[in-house]
């Protein structure tokens, strides 16, 4: 059974504007499942339809086995979200912003009790939980805006960049916890994130999306060995010469990066490597710098979107479909 799952999904603005087109997805039960894009392509859109923010102008979904929009409210009551914008109150303490949230879903005291005691456990929050917000490291607050969207045993999570602003430490102990608890509670998970390395170490599947279409859907190594071979980067002195380059390299699929750099793809560079370098000198052509690289999902992204991702500031996008939710379920 599929935890989420759309039909020809679309959403068309008022302003004429098609933010989804027609997307399909089949998201497994216990599954963590990326979904990646650049500004504007529609993923904040087609969380918004599966969270029942929006109604999709056509098409349809479903999320946890319920209609997005005939069952709007046992979807509601089956998702939890997390925000990359803090929201926990800082004047509170951990424990009475969890119960504040588990008010919010209308969870029995004594079955949110439990609920909490379980996931603090989970997130090694247990001597803290008791203490101000305001007095939590970002680690801290992290972990705890994790589990205040899992106070009412939501069946599907949305995180939104769940480690936004960590050191690189604090961010690889999010990631345990992230994945412990899927393990636990077999929940199924989509993670939306700007560090791609993240997507790559905690999706099961993952699916890019680009001007309202689905590009390409897979398990990171399946992207990952879709682009083939080693990842050639060439930088020249001058525009002119890579400009040139990327010309006389054209069955390398060599294509420009920045004004001095090129890219080429190579199936063994290291057997592909005097060949290549015999072409340019022919043309008194010498590249200042050589990089090769194995392919990431970076260099997938690229690929299949014609850009890299950018760090990019959050919005408040997710934050207001959480607040929203809670106000309905008031």
């Amino acid at each position: 059974m599929y935890s989420v799952e759309t039909y020809n999904l679309t959403k068309i603005y008022s302003n004429g504007v098609k933010a989804v087109d027609k997307i399909n997805l089949q998201i497994n039960e216990g599954e963590i499942y990326g979904l990646l894009g650049p500004n504007g392509a529609g993923k904040t859109t087609t969380i918004k339809m599966l969270t029942t923010a929006l109604k999709p102008t056509e098409g349809s979904a479903k999320v946890a086995g319920y209609d997005i929009v005939k069952e709007s409210m046992k979807v509601r009551m089956n998702v939890g979200i997390v925000p990359q914008d803090l929201t926990a109150d800082e004047d509170l303490t951990g424990m009475e912003n969890l119960l504040m949230v588990s008010k919010f879903y209308n969870v029995p005291y004594g079955k949110a009790k439990e609920n909490i005691d379980k996931l603090v456990k989970l997130v090694d929050l247990r001597d803290s939980i008791n203490k101000l917000v305001g007095q939590y490291s970002g680690g801290m607050r992290r972990r705890l805006e994790l589990i205040m969207g899992l106070v009412h045993n939501p069946r599907v999570l949305f995180l939104d960049e769940p480690t936004l602003g960590l050191d690189v430490q604090t961010r690889s102990l999010m990631w345990e916890y992230i994945r412990n608890i899927q393990q636990i509670e077999n929940i199924t998970i989509i993670l939306t994130s700007h560090y791609l390395e993240e997507v790559d170490a905690l999706s099961n599947r993952l699916s890019i999306i680009n001007k309202g279409k689905i590009v390409v859907t897979g398990t990171p190594e399946e992207l990952k060995k879709s682009i083939g071979g080693d990842i050639v980067v060439l930088t020249f002195k001058n525009g002119k010469e890579a400009l040139q380059a990327t010309d006389i390299l054209k069955t390398y699929k060599a294509s420009r990066i920045t004004e001095l750099s090129i890219k080429i793809k190579s199936s063994d560079f290291s057997k592909d490597s005097q060949t290549i370098l015999g072409i340019l000198k022919e043309s008194n052509l010498e590249p200042l710098r050589i990089q090769v690289e194995k392919p990431s999902l970076d260099t997938v992204f690229l690929e299949y979107v014609g850009r890299s991702l950018p760090d990019e500031e959050g919005d408040s996008d997710s934050r207001k479909m959480m607040l929203m939710m809670r106000r309905l379920r008031k």
